[in-house]
């Protein structure tokens, strides 16, 4: 038996051999990139020549909206290097992705404190039957969206014992949970942090096009939520047509030793859970009874939900309904004991993402220069020229951007910096040729998700190969490769397939957000 399951995986790898080739020189390429901070102050010091070589050659454009003239400057000139000086605490306290972030996270670390985002994974999971443990665990995948990285932490044990428990393969539910994670990252029936993080820096990049333009957090909401349910469909369909007919899955080895997660909810979890519902339930119902009082100051200026004070700020309103329901969790359960170990909770939740914030210095420095040097305008402008002299159909434009974000993914795996970089040029090009900011952020968003999975320069795949390995000692690199690459080329297809239909019939992305 062993030997027939050795010589099926070294086949296995002969026939990735080539595709293992690739991704060995992807790689090492990605290896000896800088870490995105210093990648942003290398990016600011380019930059500077290039600007410095434009403004000698009097570059210069007329922006189509307003008729305005911006000539590039020069960011090593003596006024470069003064507004680089003056500016540079004003450019991180008005980063708009820092107080985003941190006001979400302050409710969302008490509900994931608690204990309630897992035991809401737990459920998803114990809900169904043994059958349908493939789809449990990927949806359940994309419901823990709303965690952010944490989510891998959660749901890659949970996987291996949600198999286990259901009689099948703990590698295979590892495999599940990984790329419902991370090649779906995006995708979510939930608002998430990363929602929050796009929309700021979104919403920064079209305000150099419209000063009053605003992208919510919600902004591409309901493709986002139904594509949650689409994507774990997709990983149902090829995990159990595909990739559990696999021979080298008939067994596995001892599992590891220590302690496991418990599956199965106790009676204080379900009462718990109860009386969240009941909170989150009357949340909304009060939210939207204020937003029902005529006149109300909460809706928009011209008096819609869409342009609501609710919607525009709606990280607020999400903080605040998981730090209500996160509490009311951990103080039936006993997790969280009493209100004074709140501000705990939330410290510990704002100091994981010290990092993150960090990585905002860098960013919001190098943004600032980028627009003060005129080199955005000029990219956006003559990008877009060159978009109406192809005369290329929206679609397609989107569809090139999903390709091309996928390839970058492979090298360059934080969302957020990826987005950083790409926003400022991409979104003004967008709406120069009548595309709205939300469409070229949506399809980001999907090319930034379906390469996560098959990419050795994401932290998490070393993450994922050791859970692998506690099950089964001589998996590498080709083993995790073999099953994240069906899936996720299968996403890559679906997804976007997803996408095009959705365009097709017009449909809007979220709330108040048409595609054309």
């Amino acid at each position: 038996m062993t030997d027939r399951k050795g010589n099926v995986a070294e086949a296995g790898n002969d026939r990735l051999t080539g595709l293992f080739r690739v991704i060995g020189a992807i790689e090492r390429a990605g290896n000896r990139l800088p870490h995105p901070f210093w990648l942003f102050w290398i990016l600011a010091g380019i930059l500077g020549v290039v600007s410095f070589v434009l403004s000698i050659l009097d570059i210069s454009v007329t922006l189509p909206k307003t008729g305005e003239v911006v000539a590039v400057k020069s960011l090593l000139s003596l006024d470069g290097i003064g507004f680089a000086a003056e500016s540079a605490l004003e450019n991180f306290a008005e980063f708009k992705p820092l107080a985003v972030i941190v006001v979400m996270l302050l409710g969302v670390s008490v509900a994931e404190k608690s204990g309630l985002l897992e035991a809401i994974l737990r459920l998803t999971v114990i809900r169904l039957s043994g059958r349908w443990v493939t789809f449990a665990i990927a949806f359940g995948g994309m419901v823990a969206h709303i965690m952010s990285d944490s989510a891998y932490l959660v749901m890659i044990p949970l996987g291996a014992l949600a198999f286990r428990a259901a009689g099948r393969s703990p590698v295979l539910g590892i495999m599940v949970a990984y790329v419902s994670v991370s090649a779906g990252f995006n995708a979510s029936p939930l608002p998430t942090p990363g929602d929050a993080i796009r929309a700021a820096l979104t919403t920064q990049a079209a305000q150099t096009v419209d000063p009053d333009y605003v992208v919510t957090p919600v902004a591409a909401y309901f493709f986002f939520a139904a594509s949650s349910l689409l994507l774990a469909v997709v990983i149902t369909l090829v995990v159990e047509l595909v990739l559990a007919k696999r021979p080298d899955l008939e067994t596995h080895d001892n599992p590891p030793a220590g302690q496991e997660p418990e599956v199965r909810l106790t009676t204080p979890e379900r009462r718990a859970l109860l009386r969240v519902g009941i909170i989150a339930v009357a949340f909304v119902l009060a939210v939207v009874a204020l937003l029902l009082i005529p006149g109300s100051s909460l809706l928009g200026e011209d008096g819609t939900v869409v342009r609501s004070v609710v919607i525009e700020n709606i990280s607020v309103f999400i903080a605040l309904l998981f730090a209500l329901i996160g509490f009311a969790y951990g103080k039936t359960v006993g997790t969280v004991p009493a209100l004074s170990s709140l501000p705990k909770i939330m410290a510990d939740g704002v100091g994981r993402v010290a990092p993150v914030i960090v990585l905002f210095f860098a960013v919001a420095q190098f943004l600032a220069y980028f627009e003060w040097t005129g080199i955005a305008s000029v990219l956006t402008v003559h990008g877009a020229d060159l978009l109406n002299a192809v005369d290329a159909p929206h679609l397609v434009v989107m569809l090139v951007i999903i390709v091309s974000i996928s390839l970058l993914n492979l090298i360059i795996t934080s969302g957020s910096a990826q987005w950083a970089i790409l926003a400022p040029v991409m979104v003004p090009m967008m709406m120069y040729v009548q595309l709205p900011p939300e469409a070229a952020m949506a399809a980001f968003m999907i090319g930034d998700s379906v390469t996560n999975a098959v990419t050795p320069m994401s932290p998490y795949f070393v993450l994922a190969l050791g859970f692998v390995q506690q099950y089964r000692r001589s998996a590498g690199i080709g083993t995790l490769m073999s099953f994240t690459v069906p899936i996720s080329f299968a996403i890559l297809v679906v997804w976007s397939g997803f996408f095009a239909l959705w365009y097709g019939l017009g449909l809007p992305l979220g709330p108040g957000v048409q595609l054309s």
